[in-house]
């Protein structure tokens, strides 16, 4: 029986690998992709998307633009990551596929609530659309199974030394999803981190036979400054792909269900409280919080695994007539 998901993303390297995966796993049904500025601007992420479809030989599946900034504060690129054009320079050739006229709130709702059994939402960006959802349709959560977030840090930050970009872009968008009450799974930086593939590899995907190993091979071997001070070095990581590859292969992470808080202010603003405590602390004998939402958070991954499912599932994707 197949996952019946909706992809919400912004398309930068990691998001066209999660894509990529997302299509070709027989496991996984992608009813529709919801594309948000974030990783770079809407536009661009919407053209990515759909180029990525045609890489990927995928069918007709509808891709809505949706929000160009966060809720509150003002829009941010990460092009010093992902590169100008979101993909790290990769040259997709032009598609003829079309975003949908209907904003992607409107194809959220429209998808979710049509369909017969419950959807898992899978948020690979900035949570601004689903927010917006949330707030202005809140009937949907009654057809969704849990949302996927590709997000958050049980430890280390690094948009800041606390807090991950998807979250830190959009706090208030992260802090509403979190507390819609639907099950969430934090997909974060600890596993995050932790899954990739050898340059050695990479390399030999990129110059290789296999028209989408060439793409795999080239978006791997992007080579990413986390921060405009750093220099770019090659990672490997296949990022958001690994929270996909959570759905159909839950036993190769190890999660633990935790308080989470999204914090809104300060210097730890957009970081994600994970409370690890095994025992009540004095903030809660004494009544000076309230209840978190709880929120089931991967902590270990068998990055192995991981990287072998997404390579072997991205591998046996057909090859399109403009990639051979």
């Amino acid at each position: 029986m197949t996952v019946p998901v909706i992809l919400d993303v912004d398309t930068g390297v990691d998001d066209a690998l999660a894509i990529l995966f997302a299509v070709a796993h027989p496991e996984l049904e992608v009813l529709g992709i919801t594309c948000v500025a974030g990783n770079a601007a809407l536009d661009q992420v919407v053209d990515n998307t759909l180029r990525v479809l045609d890489a990927a030989s995928a069918g007709d599946i509808p891709v809505a633009a949706g929000a160009t900034r966060p809720l509150i504060a003002p829009a941010r690129s990460a092009s010093h990551v992902h590169g100008a054009d979101g993909l790290g320079g990769l040259a997709l050739p032009p598609t003829a596929r079309q975003a949908r006229p209907e904003h992607a709130v409107e194809l959220l709702r429209r998808l979710v609530t049509e369909h017969p059994v419950p959807v898992t939402l899978v948020a690979l960006a900035p949570q601004t659309n689903l927010a917006l959802l949330l707030r202005t349709h809140p009937e949907v959560a009654a057809n969704i199974e849990r949302i996927v977030v590709m997000g958050g840090s049980a430890s280390v930050g690094n948009a800041t030394a606390v807090a991950e970009f998807n979250v830190w872009h959009d706090p208030e968008a992260a802090a509403i999803v979190f507390d819609a009450g639907i099950p969430v799974y934090m997909y974060g930086l600890d596993v995050f981190n932790r899954v990739s593939v050898d340059s050695a590899r990479a390399h030999e995907l990129e110059h290789g036979a296999h028209p989408v190993g060439r793409i795999v091979g080239e978006l791997l071997g992007h080579r990413i400054a986390m921060s405009e001070d750093e220099d770019a070095q090659y990672t490997g990581l296949i990022g958001d792909a690994g929270a996909v590859c959570s759905i159909v292969a839950p036993d190769a992470l190890r999660t633990e269900r935790r308080p989470v808080r999204v914090e809104l202010a300060g210097f730890g603003r957009g970081q994600t409280l994970v409370d690890r405590r095994e025992f009540a602390g004095e903030d809660l004998v004494h009544g000076l919080v309230d209840a978190w939402p709880v929120v089931e958070v991967a902590l270990e991954v068998d990055a192995g695994r991981v990287a072998g499912l997404f390579l072997d599932t991205v591998l046996a994707l057909p090859a399109s007539s403009q990639y051979s």
